[in-house]
């Protein structure tokens, strides 16, 4: 098993919701997210005077999901989430040692 995540823009991500459920996966979790990268925030102006932003909003989207599906999953994340400006974000992908479902104790893929 294999954990996904991705730093995307907020805007884009009911577009990669909807392209992940289109190749099959049932689940993912959301968490909004404020960083930087390269981009190291942006210069914003208010009430006539300048100020940077050093953390801008994101999003962080994580799938755990079955080695078979890892690498269309990831193509997926990487063509919905993209603008092509910067600060479209990273994907991540990561070992799982296990999964257990809470609700009735399965263990493995039956879990995800």
């Amino acid at each position: 098993m294999k954990k996904i995540e991705a730093i995307i823009k907020p805007f884009k991500l009911d577009e990669v919701k909807e392209a992940l459920q289109e190749i099959g996966l049932q689940g993912i979790t959301v968490t909004e997210a404020k960083g930087f990268g390269r981009q190291k925030g942006q210069t914003e102006l208010y009430r006539g005077a300048e100020y940077v932003v050093d953390f801008l909003p994101k999003v962080k989207v994580e799938v755990v999901l079955d080695d078979a599906m890892v690498e269309k999953a990831v193509e997926t994340i990487l063509n919905s989430a993209k603008t092509g400006r910067i600060g479209d974000g990273k994907i991540f992908v990561s070992s799982v040692e296990e999964a257990i479902r809470i609700r009735t104790g399965e263990s493995g893929s039956e879990a995800i």
